[in-house]
């Protein structure tokens, strides 16, 4: 099945339980730009705007712009990674203390 860019960041703008206000103040969009995004596939974002998008979603440009319906587990690893990397060091070095942690327990 193929999902439409659209209908991926409405899905996921609501996963979030983010309003069109918190996406466009998330995205430094407007709210009707990110309503015609989600309702009118006309409407083509730009490689930046595509990029702010994305991660506000957790997700990556590419699955946006993908016709797959979930996104893959690399996708998620991705925007994991992403997230991790935006970190300050230290809260870094947590995290990688607790993976080092449990792949110990294994």
């Amino acid at each position: 099945m193929t999902t439409s860019l659209g209908a991926k960041i409405k899905r996921h703008r609501q996963e979030k339980r983010y309003s069109l206000d918190k996406l466009a103040e998330l995205t430094d969009s407007s709210k009707s730009y990110i309503w015609e995004l989600e309702n009118r596939d006309t409407r083509k974002p730009s490689g930046e705007k595509l990029t702010r998008i994305a991660q506000a979603l957790e997700v990556t440009t590419d699955y946006l712009l993908d016709e797959s319906e979930e996104p893959s587990d690399q996708v998620l690893k991705e925007a994991f990674f992403r997230k991790f990397s935006k970190l300050k060091p230290e809260d870094q070095e947590k995290i990688t203390d607790m993976i080092d942690l449990w792949s110990k327990k294994s």
